[in-house]
């Protein structure tokens, strides 16, 4: 027995991300017509950027791409989430047993399957999917720190199928009324994903596969305090000298 999803809802948070967003919503619109192509029954996708206090161009290039944005001045990854996710669960028009959330990031970039994988695994009746994530080669990041970065992320991993232990805003999926027993996003400044996560319903189905990663930029002048650009930096203070 299969669950029937009627809506699709693509969340992204961001925050000065002029020059990132083009990227990642090119590749949102790729995956979205995959999807149409291998199943024409598809349903409709709501895409929203969650502009948070944002002095650049972002909305205007959200928007050109067609997305959906609102505006929110929390300077919080987890509060511009969940603003996100809110617009679309609102304007989407399908109950929330039917609908499906995925978020990723203004510096990322999803594969054209990403959406595919993303409804395949709802249908399958998993109610929250937590994927992974790879290292964009730009910017690019100095040898050492890429290699204690994957000494970390990959311990313990013994074959493609591999039950990872990482939570990432970046690749995240949810049922919609799983994600509003939980709460949703709380308004952190990071950690959002994690929160989430830890408040989940008990016995919720939640799959953690490798299966579909999204690449995240390497950058290491990050804007959320303890998030992803934050640990990268951190590994670059560990990284020997010879390689700074």
């Amino acid at each position: 027995m299969t669950t029937a999803i009627d809506a699709l809802v693509v969340a992204v948070p961001a925050h000065n991300e002029a020059a990132s967003l083009p990227g990642v919503l090119r590749t949102l619109r790729r995956a979205q017509e995959r999807c149409r192509r291998a199943l024409p029954t598809a349903p409709p996708l709501t895409l929203v950027v969650a502009a948070d206090s944002c002095t650049d161009g972002s909305r205007a290039v959200a928007e050109s791409f067609g997305a959906d944005v609102v505006e929110v001045g929390q300077r919080s990854a987890g509060g511009a989430r969940a603003a996100a996710v809110s617009r679309g669960l609102a304007s989407c028009g399908a109950s929330s047993e039917t609908t499906w959330i995925a978020t990723t990031d203004a510096d990322c970039r999803v594969h054209p399957s990403w959406l595919l994988h993303q409804l395949t695994c709802a249908r399958d009746n998993w109610q929250c999917v937590l994927g992974t994530v790879r290292l964009s080669a730009t910017p690019r990041v100095k040898p050492a720190v890429r290699a204690l970065h994957d000494a970390h992320y990959f311990a313990g991993r013994t074959g493609p199928r591999w039950h990872h232990p990482h939570v990432h805003g970046a690749n995240f999926g949810i049922r919609a009324d799983t994600y509003l027993q939980a709460g949703g996003f709380p308004a952190l400044p990071h950690s959002e994903d994690h929160a989430l996560v830890d408040a989940l319903p008990p016995h919720t189905r939640i799959l953690r596969t490798d299966a579909c990663p999204v690449v995240t930029s390497g950058r290491t002048s990050h804007r959320a305090p303890h998030g992803f650009g934050a640990f990268l930096h951190h590994l670059e203070g560990r990284s020997p000298k010879a390689e700074r």
